[in-house]
């Protein structure tokens, strides 16, 4: 079964927290990304951060703003299970308080 990205939360340093629809949270470096072709305009931190999404059921940046799932750059949910670490709920904490 190939796993569904549900919801995400991106950091300042291109590490991406991923929540997964198994309950797990994952940890995804996405600084390796910003280099190549398309996906050079992750340089913008702004872009990076604000348009970062989920559509198709994956990590997302929304390259219109419109939500457009046709028109985004997306990631595979599978190498991002596999290529992303395990780790706790960094939302947990505000959650509790």
């Amino acid at each position: 079964m190939i796993p569904k990205v549900e919801q995400v939360y991106p950091c300042d340093d291109y590490k991406i927290y991923l929540y997964f629809n198994d309950g797990k949270v994952k940890l995804y470096d996405a600084s390796h990304l910003i280099e190549k072709g398309v996906f050079q305009k992750l340089k913008d931190k702004d872009f990076y951060k604000e348009r970062c999404t989920v559509l198709n059921n994956t990590l997302a940046w929304d390259l219109s703003g419109n939500y457009d799932p046709t028109d985004c750059l997306d990631l595979d949910p599978l190498e991002l299970y596999k290529n992303s670490i395990e780790v706790a709920d960094p939302l947990e904490k505000a959650r509790l308080m």
